[in-house]
Formats: C-alpha cells, sequence, structure tokens
C-alpha cells in the first residue's frame, strides 16, 4: 500500500541529511511504527509522505501511485492524519470537527451526518451526546477519540499518526491504545504511526522500523525485533529486558498444553490464566503465587489446558520460527 523509494530530506544549514536514501514498504493492513532516538528523521519520514514536507529526493508510492506528482492538497484529503495535540478547532462543534474533510469533499448534508454520528459511535462517544458539544468540553482522551474520527471520516485507506497518545496519562494512554487497535485493525487501514516509546512501538506495530541519523537500522515484526536485533544499536534501544518484552507479545494458548481429560500434575487450587492473556502476564501470576504451572482457561471459564513455568521459560529462550521475518 506504501512504497517508500529513497526517500531524502536535507534541511538548510544541517550538516547530514534528516532522511537518509531511505526506502521501506508498508503492506496493505499493516501498521508501521517508525521510532528511533530523537533527530533520526521519524517525523520527517511521517510527513514526507502526504507531503506536509517535500522530499528532496525518492519517491513515494501509495497503491502503486507516486504522490510526488499529485496536487498535495488533494493528497492530504485523502490520507487520514492524527498528531499528539489533536489539532481540533476550538470554535467548531466536535461534529462539525469530524465532518471537516468530507464537507471539503463535497458531500451531501445527509450523508456527512451519517458518518459523524457512525464515527462516534465508534468511539464510543454517545454521538446525541457529544455531537454539539465544543472541543473545550471533552477531557483529553475524548479529544483524541474525536481526532481519530476525524481522520477516518472519508474513510481513507491510509492513515498517519504523530504520537497520538503521547500527551495523555499512562491508564488513558493504554485504554486508547487497546480500542483503537481494536479499531484499526476492524477497518483494515494501513497506518504509518510515529512514537518515542519502544513499548508503544512493539504493541501498536505489525512491523516496527527503528531509525538512526535519517537511516533505517532494521525494520521488522515486533517479535522478529526483539528476538534477533540487528545490531548493538537495536539490542540497547529495544533494551536489556527484551525477552520479557517479548513474552507480552505471546499468548498463553500457544504454548498451552492441551489435556485429555483432568489436568495431569496441576493441583486444583493451581492459578488459573486466560487462554487469550501474554505470556507476561502468565509468567506474572506464576511468580506471584509461587507455582510451576496453571490452569489455562477460555472466556467462558472452561478448562482449555496446562501452562508450565519451563514452556514460558522455553518461549522466552527459543523465538519461533514466524519471528524471523523481517
Amino acid at each position: 500500500m506504501i512504497a517508500l523509494e529513497g526517500l531524502t530530506k536535507r534541511f538548510p544549514g544541517a550538516g547530514a541529511p534528516a532522511v537518509d536514501a531511505l526506502s521501506l514498504d508498508v503492506a496493505a493492513g499493516e501498521i508501521c511504527v517508525l521510532i528511533g532516538p530523537s533527530g533520526c528523521g521519524k517525523t520527517t519520514t511521517m510527513r514526507m509522505i502526504n507531503r506536509m514536507i517535500e522530499p528532496d529526493a525518492g519517491r513515494i508510492r501509495i497503491a502503486g501511485n507516486d504522490v510526488t506528482r499529485v496536487d498535495p492538497v488533494a493528497l492530504r484529503r485523502s490520507v487520514g492524519y492524527v498528531i499528539q495535540q489533536v489539532g481540533l478547532f476550538p470554535h467548531m462543534t466536535i461534529a462539525q470537527n469530524v465532518a471537516t474533510v468530507p464537507k471539503l469533499l463535497g458531500w451531501d448534508a445527509p450523508r456527512i451526518a451519517a458518518r459523524v454520528d457512525a464515527l462516534l459511535e465508534r468511539v464510543h462517544m454517545d454521538p446525541a451526546r457529544f455531537r454539539d458539544r465544543y472541543p473545550r468540553e471533552l477531557s483529553g482522551g475524548q479529544k483524541q477519540r474525536v481526532g481519530v474520527a476525524r481522520a477516518l471520516a472519508a474513510d481513507p485507506p491510509v492513515m498517519l499518526m504523530d504520537e497520538p497518545f503521547g500527551a495523555l496519562d499512562p491508564i488513558t494512554r493504554t485504554a486508547l491504545q487497546d480500542e483503537f487497535l481494536r479499531i484499526l485493525r476492524e477497518l483494515g487501514k494501513t497506518i504509518v504511526f510515529v512514537t518515542h516509546d519502544i513499548d508503544e512501538a512493539l504493541k501498536m506495530g505489525t512491523r516496527v522500523a527503528i531509525l538512526r541519523a535519517g537511516r533505517l537500522v532494521q525494520y521488522a515484526k515486533p517479535e522478529a525485533l526483539l528476538a534477533r536485533p540487528a545490531d548493538a544499536f537495536v539490542a540497547e534501544f529495544v533494551g536489556a529486558d527484551r525477552a520479557l518484552k517479548r513474552l507480552a507479545l505471546l499468548r498463553v494458548a500457544d504454548f498451552a498444553t492441551r489435556d485429555v481429560g483432568a489436568p495431569s500434575g496441576v493441583p486444583m487450587e493451581a492459578p488459573r490464566v486466560a487462554a487469550d492473556a501474554s505470556l507476561r502476564d502468565a509468567l506474572a501470576v506464576l511468580l506471584a503465587k509461587d507455582a510451576d504451572a496453571a490452569r489455562v482457561v477460555d472466556a467462558g471459564g472452561a478448562s482449555a489446558g496446562t501452562l508450565t513455568l519451563a514452556a514460558i521459560r522455553a518461549a522466552a529462550a527459543t523465538p519461533r520460527d514466524d519471528a524471523a521475518g523481517a
């Protein structure tokens, strides 16, 4: 869906390019997270995709079309954009903010009204309660929801998200990350997401691009990034606790032993863990209970097997075969 080919940007007076011959592909439906140290070029790269910053060299293709040769205003109206400070128009109601791009595209009023209500419902904001409010009447998390609704308004195939949760408190941030992952995966959008938080990158991305001094150092699935860092810089950047971070990406159900009949060797008082929980959460339960094994239960509470501490250790030490893909 998105292809960057030799993308380069040098700002006047800078000793080196902000982005230096960057090439990467983002498949349809993927969430590509750009991350790296300050000044690595991640935000510049994202802004070149919708030509808020013009590249000096290279090409940007969206769905096969070279967008460096199209009208930049029309391009921006076809790409959803969410920023950290949201950027809602304070003099407009929530409905008017969400309707901004559809109105520019010439949609009729009934179609716009229906789209606004549908999107507010999707981001868990009752249209009857919020449609006619103003941004000053919303919390930070509510404003961010409206920002995402506005970016989705014209149903763009591609969305750019520039540290959208960076200004939120940790509890609100985690809740919105979970909510928007669900929404974006349901809608099948292709996302380029910028963050400075490695934990957020690993959680949100289907693939993560680590940049350094304007160059791409490694581009891989989160588990592959943690299992096989390309070099010492990547290993240090993702953190010394990368084995624990990998466990947060793995599901209990994939490592549980299926029991035939009653679970053998696991006492009845053993702790229980949900099949859809992460191995990291399961490890925390086992350590808290000083247990070597847990009963795994499905969403309905029925037995779904057992999970041992040894299985978690093996998962942390041995990357899965499908984690090798870059």
